[in-house]
This record gives structure tokens, sequence and C-alpha cells, in this order.
């Protein structure tokens, strides 16, 4: 996901952003479903019982964390998009999972403090306008010594995947959004010695910040609709005629091509895996 401002994420979430990931989500859920199990993995490691999933989307993550603690724990999932929360609770409805959703920033919601002993998120924390004070808020809903456990992308140059589409494209869509290197986005967290400071600044300590380098794949069928929809590319195609959307989806998909292999679409994504422990207050 790429959000901007506050105002910026609202809209675009509660608009198209959130539209394209809700019609994307089996896809997208299959993609990183290796996050998800990571995730699965800090919260049995923890022993977790009150776990608050930050930056939540369509739920996936929140309800197999729900599902993994039992009728003994709750899990809470918290996301700016109305449109991806209306999906996350119908998902839980659907599989029976009880899980609570709130439609808040995560950077200015006012939790209940100390209520939380696990705090994560997979890919959803590189978004916030002021993320000292997004893991402050977070710090003041998690109990002393509550664990932190967040997946995060590194650069894009380690990631040339998720670049390929808007670079095959730049010369036939000259109004492409360009990324941000110093504002909230995808690679926001890119830094790791940035990523320390902020948990620093905010009140968590024992920061461990690691790389894993993790093979993702899609189906090759779902790979036109995924960077169509999806990306700087899926915010601006829309709006192109016929003849330049034609132009744009075959020239896109033909760069590809590295990436295909047979039915699948398979590419290492480089991220951090990062640990913290909420400070004594």
């Amino acid at each position: 996901m790429e959000r901007g401002s506050d105002d910026e994420q609202a809209a675009r979430w509660n608009g198209p952003g959130g539209h394209a990931w809700v019609e994307a989500q089996a896809v997208l859920d299959e993609v990183l479903r290796p996050f998800e199990d990571l995730l699965l993995e800090a919260v049995a490691a923890e022993h977790a019982e009150h776990v608050l999933d930050v930056g939540c989307g369509t739920g996936g993550t929140t309800v197999a964390v729900a599902r993994r603690l039992g009728p003994a724990g709750h899990c809470v999932g918290v996301d700016i998009s109305e449109t991806m929360i209306t999906a996350a609770r119908a998902r839980a409805e659907r599989e029976g999972t009880p899980v609570s959703f709130i439609r808040a920033d995560a950077q200015e919601h006012v939790f209940e403090p100390a209520s939380f002993d696990l705090v994560i998120s997979r890919f959803g924390v590189m978004f916030f306008n002021d993320p000292v004070q997004a893991f402050a808020n977070l710090r003041r809903a998690a109990r002393d010594e509550a664990g932190l456990r967040f997946v995060t992308w590194r650069g894009p140059a380690e990631n040339p995947f998720m670049t390929t589409a808007e670079r095959a494209a730049a010369p036939i869509l000259p109004n492409l959004p360009a990324r941000r290197s110093d504002g909230p986005g995808q690679f926001a967290f890119a830094d790791s010695d940035r990523v320390r400071r902020v948990l620093e600044e905010s009140g968590w300590s024992g920061i461990d910040i690691r790389p894993i380098d993790v093979t993702c794949a899609l189906p090759e069928r779902e790979l036109v609709g995924y960077f169509t929809r999806l990306g700087p590319v899926g915010q601006v195609l829309p709006e192109a005629d016929e003849q330049t959307r034609a132009r744009v989806v075959e020239t896109v998909r033909a760069a590809f091509e590295p990436y295909v292999q047979g039915s699948e679409v398979r590419f290492t994504a480089a991220c951090w895996t990062v640990g913290a422990k909420a400070k004594l207050s």
C-alpha cells in the first residue's frame, strides 16, 4: 500500500485503493501467506492472549490470529479504511471467528490503555504521517513489557518486483504518482536505523531488526489484474483511454516475464522482521 498524509490516506483507502484491495483480497491473502505464518509464530512464542493487529486491511491475519488464540484470547484489528474493515467483518462472520475490528487511524485512536500483550502488523505500519506519535500511541495501548512484532519492506532496490509495473509503464503514463523516499509509503521503513530510532523514541526497547527474504507467488492468470488494480499503475490506469490502457497492459505484462514460471509468478520479498518490548512505564 502507498499512503500519504492522514487526509490522503482516508480518501484513498475509503475510495479506489480500498476497493482494489478488497477486490484482490483472495489473491493477496495467498501472496502474503508466508508473512501471516510468521506472525502466527510470534503470537505463539509470546504466549499472547490479547492482540492488536495494526493496518489489518481485510482481516486475513486478524482472523488467523483469533483462531490461534482460541476462546481464551481476543484479537482486535484496526485500519483506516471503512471499505476494508467492512470486508474484514464479513470475513470473520463467514468463518464464524470471534474478532473485533475498529475503523480508525491507529496513530490517533484512543485505545483502552494497557489492554494488549502483543501488537502485530503485516505491512501496515509504514504509512503513518508521524511514526513516533503512532508507535507512542500503540505503546499506550500495550501493557508493560508487551511484545511488538511486525513485518515491513526493505528498499525498492532489493524489491524490483514491486516497482516493475511503474518502471515499465512510466513512458506511457507520465502522470504516474512518484514514490516518496522521505514520507509515508511502502518503503518508508527501508532504513533499519530509522526504524530503530522511531521505536526508541516512542517507548519501545529490546529492539530486534532482522532481514528476511521470502519467496512469494501468485497465479499467472491473476498477474494482469494484480498490476492494473494495485500500486501507482492501478491508481492512474482507470483514467487512461482504451488504447493507452491496452499499451500499458501489453508493455507491463512483458516486463514481468522474468518472474513467470509456468502457471505461477514467483518473486522474492526482501523485508525486515521487527521485534520489541514495551518499556516499563
